[in-house]
């Protein structure tokens, strides 16, 4: 579709001679423009946001913890407490092939750690080097626990984030110095920045991670522990091995293996599962509501441009006895509705993408963006290729209409 200078000017004049009706109308296409960027965007900040709460722990993963038996086994009566021990980790792993990390957790709640002057109380985590593989720690500085930490019964640390900012307020890199955990000194090897807020027995920023057998030594734990973290083999979901899982532990410890309160797996991939869906369910609740707006601002720029067209029937109708084609007024009529789907819409989506921008801002940390509110190019792309697509749909019945006009009706009317 072709049309010359002159044609624009005259698409700009009947816009100005209509600017109420075209700036209503225009204002329900920027609308709904910017309703349906701004929901996509926002949509993929809030997921970025609720994923990072997950950050950098294993999908197929669960924890298992003891709890009081609520039903009678071998001769005992329910509501009997009882321990994991290391013990059940060696019959997880010997007896469940299908699992691929286990890896127990002891915890300490209300330790003061120290450095010079500055103290903090925080929980201490007594882990092994592959619990990494369960939730991976970002580290900022130096490394996590390894094999010759736990070989040697090393008297190393790993801080939390909050504990580090803490105990060191000045910055820097702590790594080789020493920090009092109640009584005993441990030598701090890395500084753990993880983001996610799984609060596995706590949270990693305010916790402080040792070697789990220094831990049961130095607060006289035992062989007790207190969770036990696992993961299965690819192609296994936790949920088919959990029955065996349990059977495992409880038959150990005199419990009815089908006593599921008493022996509790937490299995993270409903978890996972249930945020796949819900964030399903919102595109698709974001897409209804952003197209459904577009298409009512398309409905009023064809409203109006009937509007136009009836108002300019004599005009039409002069062109049409002094030569124009149908080809011309046609491209006129669509092009003026082109012209004001566009300026509406691309100013819509300006609009939304500095909203989006502005709202970014609010979720940075430390000079870094948490959450990205923003969309991205090929969606803007598509948008601007709905945009022309609305326009010509709305300007297709304005159109036919001038094109119907013949110029003795045109002269009657006028």
């Amino acid at each position: 579709m072709r049309i010359d200078i002159d044609t624009y000017h005259e698409l700009l004049e009947t816009l100005l001679r209509n600017k109420t009706r075209s700036f209503l109308t225009g204002f329900g296409v920027f609308w709904g423009v910017f309703m349906l960027v701004a929901l996509i965007g926002g949509g993929a900040g809030l997921k970025e946001m609720l994923s990072n709460n997950f950050e950098g722990f294993a999908t197929n993963a669960a924890m298992i913890w003891e709890q009081q038996t609520t039903k009678p086994y071998h001769g005992f009566r329910k509501g009997r407490m009882w321990s994991l021990t290391t013990v059940d980790v060696e019959r997880l792993r010997a007896q469940v092939p299908q699992l691929d990390v286990v890896s127990p957790i002891a915890s300490k709640w209300g330790v003061q750690a120290v450095n010079g002057d500055h103290k903090y109380n925080c929980s201490v985590k007594g882990q092994l080097p592959e619990y990494a593989r369960v939730e991976a720690p970002t580290m900022y500085y130096g490394r996590f626990l390894n094999e010759m930490d736990i070989a040697q019964q090393r008297k190393v640390c790993v801080l939390g984030k909050r504990v580090y900012k803490t105990l060191f307020p000045q910055g820097g890199d702590p790594c080789g110095q020493l920090v009092r955990l109640d009584s005993a000194y441990y030598s701090v090897v890395g500084v753990n920045y993880a983001g996610g807020n799984m609060n596995i027995n706590g949270s990693a920023d305010e916790s402080v991670v040792v070697p789990l057998s220094l831990m049961q030594r130095a607060f006289n734990m035992g062989e007790d522990i207190d969770l036990i973290a696992i993961t299965a083999r690819k192609g296994t979901a936790i949920s088919d091995i959990t029955p065996r899982i349990r059977e495992v532990v409880a038959r150990a410890h005199d419990i009815d293996p089908t006593d599921e309160k008493a022996v509790m797996v937490f299995n993270t991939e409903v978890l996972f599962g249930l945020m796949d869906s819900l964030f399903e369910g919102v595109d698709l609740l974001i897409w209804l509501v952003g197209i459904g707006t577009l298409l009512a601002g398309a409905i009023g720029v064809s409203n109006i441009m009937m509007v136009t067209v009836k108002e300019r029937t004599t005009e039409i109708g002069i062109r049409r006895a002094i030569g124009a084609t149908p080809r011309v007024i046609l491209s006129q009529i669509i092009s003026e509705s082109i012209l004001l789907t566009a300026v509406a819409g691309m100013s819509g989506i300006l609009f939304a993408v500095f909203v989006l921008q502005m709202l970014e801002l609010g979720f940075t940390e430390d000079g870094i963006v948490k959450s990205h509110f923003q969309v991205s190019f090929w969606t803007a792309i598509a948008s601007a290729a709905l945009l022309a697509l609305l326009g010509v749909l709305a300007g297709l019945a304005p159109a036919a209409r001038a094109m119907s006009i013949k110029p003795v009706d045109a002269m009657r009317e006028e």
